[in-house]
């Protein structure tokens, strides 16, 4: 397989090598991190570190069974590492090490050790183990593969529009590329990545019985991905269909499938007010060829598909991510970062006036000089409506 450059993570990496704290790469199952880690090896040893001076160890393969218990673990990796040099120790899929906090911790320790480690599902960096290694660790989210990384990979990186079509339709999980836009192979992969992540990540670590009503509950979300939408309406939506259920019961599933990475909730935020809201939520899902696969490509829905794509990327370009809320109208997305504030609209065409004006009505609304963006499909030059600019889509997605 071919390796697709992740700049924007190397890029990272780099920035923190030598760096007197632990890096964690946290992101979906098969999103690329172990790639990612033999992209920065590989780095590292273009740029004259000895090969002996990296420990490389991935606890989903069967070589490395033993190493799951944290005395054989540690043994190993001290017994390889090399004095009055730095030495970089890469772990991956550490989850499956009992207490490997304590491992990480007594390595961590050491004067010459530079430490990587990847985990498939926010339980990584629980509670427990966050205040164990408090101060002591940078989290680097990854993501599957951004639109300007899949054209990259593209034989034909020219026809934009037709890579954006394949890229919602085939997947932005790396290893689909090696499936030549085969819509059978690609759903059956997708659909073992969603069935690993629900029955590893999701059933068995929060012991839940009842997975017919998990997999209803995350087919009604890909369905409603963009909606805005309550846990009391979601129960109540899976309550009539016959199946009885409570709040506190869909609240903890939700839960679960935010922590595996396979969901990410978004937050209303009140823009004059400054302030997040406690109610109403939206869901995107990590790749929106998942909602093909659960819900039987079910594409119509070109602009909530849009604004899920656009969603993924502003968490890549590391933006904190809410819904907007000035008076009774709504904004897709609001960044914040620091004191930096954007505002984003997203719609598939807004080519008929009337579109145009109601996509525009809440970023008009906003009385500040933050950015303001609109982002479509429409093959329109940028143009500028009373200081809001407005930009093809694909031209922001490939200008990151």
């Amino acid at each position: 397989m071919k390796l697709i450059e992740r700049k924007h993570y190397t890029d990272k990496l780099n920035s923190l090598r030598n760096k007197k704290i632990i890096k964690v790469i946290t992101g979906v199952r098969r999103c690329g991190k172990s790639t990612l880690m033999q992209l920065f090896q590989k780095q590292l040893l273009d740029s004259g570190i000895d090969k002996n001076c990296i420990t490389t160890i991935n606890f989903e393969n069967y070589d490395y069974f033993n190493l799951r218990q944290p005395k054989e673990l540690y043994n190993y990796v001290n017994s390889r590492l090399i004095s009055d040099t730095m030495n970089y120790i890469f772990l991956d899929e550490i989850q499956h090490v009992g207490n490997y906090a304590d491992v990480v911790d007594a390595l961590f320790i050491k004067e010459n050790t530079d430490i990587y480690i990847t985990g498939s599902n926010a339980y990584l960096l629980s509670s427990e183990i966050a205040t164990l290694l408090s101060g002591r660790f940078i989290e680097i989210h990854v993501l599957p593969l951004s639109f300007k990384e899949y054209v990259s990979a593209a034989e034909n990186g020219k026809d934009i529009d037709r890579h954006y079509s394949d890229y919602i339709t085939f997947s932005s999980f790396p290893y689909a590329i090696e499936f030549d836009k085969s819509e059978y192979l690609t759903n059956d992969y997708i659909r073992g990545i969603y069935s690993t992540i629900v029955l590893k990540d999701v059933v068995q670590r929060n012991k839940i019985n009842d997975a017919m009503t998990l997999e209803n509950l995350m087919a009604f979300i890909s369905d409603n991905v963009g909606n805005t939408l309550s846990i009391k309406k979601i129960t109540d939506t899976i309550s009539s269909s016959g199946k009885k259920i409570d709040f506190k019961t869909i609240e903890k599933y939700i839960s679960a499938l935010c922590q595996s990475f396979i969901l990410y909730p978004v937050k209303r935020y009140n823009i004059k007010g400054r302030e997040l809201l406690k109610t109403m939520e939206k869901y995107y899902l990590v790749d929106v060829a998942l909602r093909n696969t659960l819900l039987g490509n079910k594409r119509t829905d070109f602009g909530h598909i849009l604004e899920n794509v656009v969603f993924l990327e502003l968490l890549r370009r590391n933006h904190n991510v809410y819904i907007g809320k000035t008076d009774s109208l709504e904004v897709d997305f609001v960044t914040v970062n620091m004191q930096e504030i954007a505002y984003y609209q997203v719609a598939a065409t807004v080519l008929d006036d009337t579109t145009l004006e109601r996509e525009l009505r809440a970023l008009k609304n906003i009385n500040d000089n933050y950015p303001k963006i609109l982002l479509t499909l429409d093959k329109t030059p940028t143009t500028y409506h009373d200081g809001i600019k407005q930009q093809n889509v694909l031209e922001w997605l490939l200008g990151s």
